[in-house]
């Protein structure tokens, strides 16, 4: 797969089949509209292509963008699995938020020899969303590429979109994210310093930085799987919250490795979150924190074992 940042770098071999978005989190629907897309323009012998965007247009919009659930390069990764040939990962300007519909279709007709446009049903280009199916079926009748609309995928009765993978995690709900992203949601980040509470106790912790634009899933403690960048995966138990316990009080993503002994800092870490365990909540004592994380432990060593482990590229999700 090429990754281009400008459609001017194109130059496909044959005609190409494209679909355009942001595509936060590759959940299964945006698997199944782009894998669909690769697998008919591979059979017409064509090339298969997808745009999106970096950074998230609604900053370009003047709105809060939502916390995004891929980094550009878990995405990019995430994409690169699905069979495309090309990616284009272009800037979302205020500019190009302006652009009328016909004007943005230009590039994709004239760089991407365009034969196919696919998209769901609610999608749309151009400023005011102006380039919407109907619109787009018109264009293409007069410049020579059609339009393919594909229905969402419904799983457990509703569609499956980023709004709802989004929700499912912050209400820490992990089953309802897996099912709709196909995978455990995952979080990649370098290990920093922490306080030093969790080796006293007996359960020493790799601390994460995370960007402030990514979505932490909700505070509680969970069971995971660990990707280390040098030494393999590990089953985890990680705790999202404020440490009460400790009169802790910014949000810190802290994992203890099972079966670990070694130092992170400075490494990546992904964790595939695989099950919640149980609420943040303050002990009356250090001693029954530790009891209850020595319970916390077995009840994730539980877990991950029934699990069918993840494949991972060191350090990405």
């Amino acid at each position: 797969m090429r990754i281009i940042h400008d459609l001017k770098q194109a130059h496909p071999t044959s005609r190409s089949y494209v679909t355009i978005g942001v595509f936060d989190g590759v959940h299964r629907g945006h698997q199944q509209l782009i894998g669909g897309m690769a697998q008919a323009a591979h059979a017409a012998e064509s090339v298969a292509a997808v745009i999106t965007f970096d950074p998230h247009p609604s900053a370009a919009l003047g709105y809060d963008p939502p916390p995004l659930l891929t980094t550009v390069e878990e995405r990019v990764d995430l994409l690169a699995a699905l069979g495309l040939d090309l990616l284009a990962v272009l800037p979302f300007t205020p500019e190009m938020a302006r652009t009328p519909a016909a004007d943005f279709a230009e590039p994709l007709i004239q760089r991407l020899r365009l034969a196919e446009l696919w998209g769901g049903p609610d999608f749309a280009f151009g400023h005011r969303r102006e380039g919407d199916a109907p619109f787009l079926r018109r264009l293409g009748a007069k410049r020579g590429f059609g339009v393919r609309v594909v229905a969402p995928l419904v799983w457990e009765g509703k569609p499956v979109n980023s709004s709802r993978v989004r929700a499912a995690l912050e209400a820490g709900d992990i089953p309802q994210a897996t099912g709709c992203l196909g995978r455990p949601y995952c979080l990649t980040s370098n290990v920093v310093r922490g306080r030093g509470e969790g080796r006293k106790i007996g359960a020493p912790t790799a601390n994460l930085a995370f960007l402030p634009e990514r979505l932490i899933p909700a505070r509680g403690v969970y069971a995971c799987r660990a990707h280390t960048a040098r030494q393999g995966a590990y089953p985890a138990v990680v705790n999202v919250g404020t440490r009460p316990t400790f009169e802790g009080s910014g949000l810190v993503v802290e994992a203890h490795l099972l079966d670990f002994d070694g130092n992170l800092y400075g490494q990546t870490l992904a964790l595939d979150f695989v099950a919640r365990l149980r609420d943040e909540i303050a002990f009356p004592s250090v001693k029954a924190l530790a009891t209850q994380i020595q319970e916390d432990i077995a009840q994730a060593r539980a877990i991950i074992r029934r699990q069918k482990p993840s494949q991972h590229s060191p350090g990405h999700c």
